[in-house]
C-alpha cells in the first residue's frame, strides 16, 4: 500500500514539472522536498519562512537538511507579527499565519516560473482543526502527501525507507501554538518559549512542549517520561533558567504531552 502511494507521489511531481515547496524543516515538508528533488531535480525549490515564531536552531536544522537532500533552498522573511489579527491569537490564528506565508510565496513562485506551490500537509492533518489549511487552499496550494492519503505514521515510514535520518524527528509547530487562544502574542513571549524548549532539548528531552500562560511556563512531556524527568532533573536550576528567560512560574503538566492539547478548549464552546 505504501509503495503504491510512493509511486503516486512521484507521478504527482512529474506532472507538476516545476514546484516550489513551502519547507519548514519538519519531517512532512522534508519528505516533500526529498520527493520533489528526486523527481524534479533543479526544477524544485524549497523555501523556508523565517520569523520570530521559528527558533533559530530549527532554521539551522532546515538549512542543513535541505543541503543534505541536495535541493535548492532559500530563506525568506515573513511578517505575520505585523498583522493585529495574528497577534491577538484568535482560534483561527493559523489562518492569518498561512495567509502571510502563501501571499509571500505565490508571487515569488510566479516570478521564478514555478506553476505550483506545495506544502507538507498530510492526511491526518485534514482530520484536525487546522485553519491554516483553508488559507492554503484559497491560494491554490497543493498538498501531495494529503492527495496521496499518507498518514503521519506513513510519512515517517516512507522517510525511513528513503534513508532520511530525520524520519523520527519530533513535530515542531510554530512557537505561536504554545499560547492559549486569546492571549496576545509578542516577540518577547515567543523568544522565552523558544529558549525554554531549546534548553530542555539540550538536556536530552526530545518530544516536549513549553506552554505559556501569562507568566507561567507549563512543561509537557510524554506521560511515561514524567517520573524520570522529576527524578533526574535539577529542578531548582531549571526554574532559575526559565525565570532568566522571563517566566515567573514553572510547572509540570501531569497529564503529559498531547499534540494539539490547547484545542480541547474548542470542544467546550
Amino acid at each position: 500500500m505504501l509503495s503504491e502511494k510512493y509511486t503516486y507521489l512521484k507521478t504527482l511531481f512529474a506532472e507538476m514539472d516545476r514546484a516550489l515547496i513551502a519547507y519548514s524543516g519538519g519531517i512532512d515538508s522534508t519528505l516533500v522536498a526529498k520527493l520533489a528533488w528526486d523527481v524534479l531535480g533543479d526544477r524544485a525549490l524549497a523555501i523556508t519562512a523565517n520569523s520570530p515564531s521559528l527558533l533559530p536552531e530549527d532554521l539551522e536544522d532546515a538549512c542543513i537538511q535541505a543541503a543534505e537532500i541536495g535541493i535548492a533552498h532559500e530563506v525568506i522573511e515573513t511578517h505575520e507579527m505585523a498583522n493585529p489579527n495574528y497577534r491577538a491569537n484568535p482560534v483561527n490564528r493559523c489562518y492569518f499565519c498561512k495567509s502571510e506565508l502563501h501571499d509571500t510565496l505565490q508571487p515569488l513562485a510566479l516570478q521564478r516560473g514555478y506553476p505550483y506551490v506545495v506544502d507538507g500537509v498530510n492526511a491526518d492533518d485534514l482530520q484536525d482543526y487546522r485553519p491554516g489549511i483553508q488559507a492554503a487552499k484559497e491560494r491554490g496550494v497543493r498538498s501531495p502527501l494529503a492527495e496521496a492519503g499518507l498518514s503521519k505514521a506513513e510519512v515517517r515510514e516512507l522517510a525511513r525507507q528513503l534513508d532520511l535520518p530525520w524520519w523520527d524527528k519530533p513535530a515542531q509547530p510554530c512557537l505561536s501554538s504554545r499560547f492559549p487562544y486569546g492571549e496576545e502574542i509578542t516577540v518577547a513571549k515567543l523568544q522565552r518559549v523558544g529558549r525554554s524548549e531549546y534548553h530542555l532539548r539540550k538536556l536530552g528531552w526530545r518530544n516536549l512542549r513549553v506552554r505559556s500562560e501569562g507568566d507561567t511556563a507549563r512543561i509537557e512531556l510524554p506521560p511515561e517520561q514524567i517520573k524520570e524527568f522529576v527524578l533526574t532533573t535539577d529542578l531548582t536550576t531549571l526554574v532559575r533558567t526559565f525565570q532568566s528567560y522571563g517566566f515567573l512560574y514553572v510547572t509540570l503538566d501531569l497529564e503529559g504531552y498531547r499534540s494539539g492539547k490547547l484545542n480541547q478548549v474548542l470542544q467546550r464552546t
